[in-house]
């Protein structure tokens, strides 16, 4: 016989954590629900963090709010499967949570003062890294705890803003363009000579170096990057349009047609 959803005048998070309890339910919860692990639901985590940045990209808070919530559940999700494993619970990530923000920032909520912004950022990766060496078991290395998982363009960058941290780091913009364009002069020997697997590779190189100059210009390139998919996007819609309106499809022009349609539509968004 079905129950009833716990009670719409709970407290909203009492209520959602409930919701998950039911869903969890080894007898009358739900199936999917039920079959789920941190291995199987860690994909949907990764894919609501992006919508939450699709939202604010696109500057709609009425889908921001949907999608924070949805990121919300996958939070719950996990720290209910914790606590059914009697790891950890949802209490236990929002206590942590509390504690780690008091203690990283001192100039809020201790005596500590920065006198810039940059001096601020310094601080707290002070205070990570010493964090970082109190979970540590043994021989520990500055690069250890920059998550894998990460798309590989922000762990780029991550990973070069932590060995900055210790001086290894190209100078000056120039520099790191010069690197780049020695890293893409070893790509075109490698695709020259046909050795796709060295062009592999090398194209990594060059995407490092391109992930070190963003940092360098204090750009995100997943940011950048989001940006300029959304232009190709815009233009070459611009191209089909255009297309359409002769009576044609993409598959039936050249290029040189469409890369005149293209400039028409950088024309077009200039003005």
């Amino acid at each position: 016989m079905p129950r009833s959803a716990p009670p719409a005048d709970m407290p909203p998070m009492a209520r959602l954590l409930a919701i998950m309890a039911r869903l969890r339910d080894p007898q009358d919860g739900c199936p999917w629900d039920q079959a789920q692990t941190f291995a199987t639901i860690a994909p949907y985590t990764v894919e609501e963090a992006y919508e939450v940045a699709d939202a604010v990209e696109r500057d709609n808070l009425r889908d921001l709010k949907d999608e924070l919530g949805d990121l919300l559940l996958q939070v719950v999700f996990h720290a209910r499967m914790a606590d059914e494993k009697g790891a950890f619970n949802f209490d236990d990530v929002a206590r942590a949570i509390n504690d780690k923000m008091v203690r990283r920032h001192p100039h809020v909520f201790a005596d500590e003062s920065y006198a810039s912004l940059d001096q601020q950022k310094q601080g707290w990766e002070v205070l990570k890294a010493t964090e970082r060496a109190s979970k540590a078991m043994g021989p520990t290395s500055l690069l250890d705890d920059v998550p894998v998982a990460l798309p590989g363009l922000t762990r780029a960058v991550k990973l070069s803003k932590r060995a900055a941290t210790v001086g290894f780091v190209w100078p000056t913009v120039q520099d790191v363009v010069a690197k780049l364009h020695e890293e893409v002069g070893e790509l075109l020997v490698e695709v020259e000579a046909g050795d796709m697997a060295k062009a592999r590779e090398e194209l990594g190189d060059v995407l490092f170096v391109a992930a070190n100059l963003a940092r360098t210009l204090d750009i995100d390139p997943e940011d950048a990057i989001r940006y300029t998919n959304a232009k190709f996007v815009r233009r070459f819609q611009y191209v089909e349009a255009r297309l359409a309106e002769r009576g044609k499809t993409p598959a039936q022009s050249d290029l040189a047609e469409m890369d005149a349609l293209w400039d028409e539509a950088k024309t077009a968004e200039r003005a």
